[in-house]
């Protein structure tokens, strides 16, 4: 998770939208961390430095801080790592995935797995994120 601090020395959390026909009228509660899927025998960091950098076309750097692991609804389980940073959200550049769309039409469709990223400060970031997700930003804002 990228985060800065702004000059009113406010966290700020970057948060992106995932992408594709079935979140595209949906905002409060879905927005996400940058994450996805460990390959077999990949470590837990690699694989969040990776999808980082496949969600946004930037590979994040600096020093990782451990928030822990949550589990969502579903079951997933999900670890994070905070690390301060900017990036301008205007210029993200997300992988895509395809699907069958309209369903049942035989067409297929490519979509960005991310479709657009935003800077939020806790309250309003903790409106937007994914609500099991919600306590990485309250970790990382106990932290500083």
């Amino acid at each position: 998770m990228l985060y800065k601090v702004n000059n009113s020395n406010e966290i700020e959390f970057f948060l992106v939208h995932p992408g594709g026909p079935f979140f595209a009228k949906k905002d409060n509660g879905y927005w996400t961390i940058p994450k996805g899927e460990i390959e077999p025998d990949e470590d837990p960091m690699k694989t969040a430095k990776r999808e980082f950098e496949e969600e946004t076309g930037t590979k994040p750097t600096g020093s990782f801080i451990s928030l822990g692991e949550i589990k969502q609804k579903g079951g997933k389980i999900v670890e994070a790592w905070a690390v301060e940073g900017d990036l301008d959200t205007a210029k993200i550049r997300s992988n895509t995935f395809e699907i069958e769309w309209p369903p049942k039409s035989g067409k297929r469709k490519s979509f960005p797995e991310v479709d657009k990223a935003g800077w939020f400060k806790l309250e309003e970031a903790k409106e937007k994120i994914n609500e099991a997700q919600s306590v990485f930003l309250i970790r990382l804002a106990d932290l500083k």
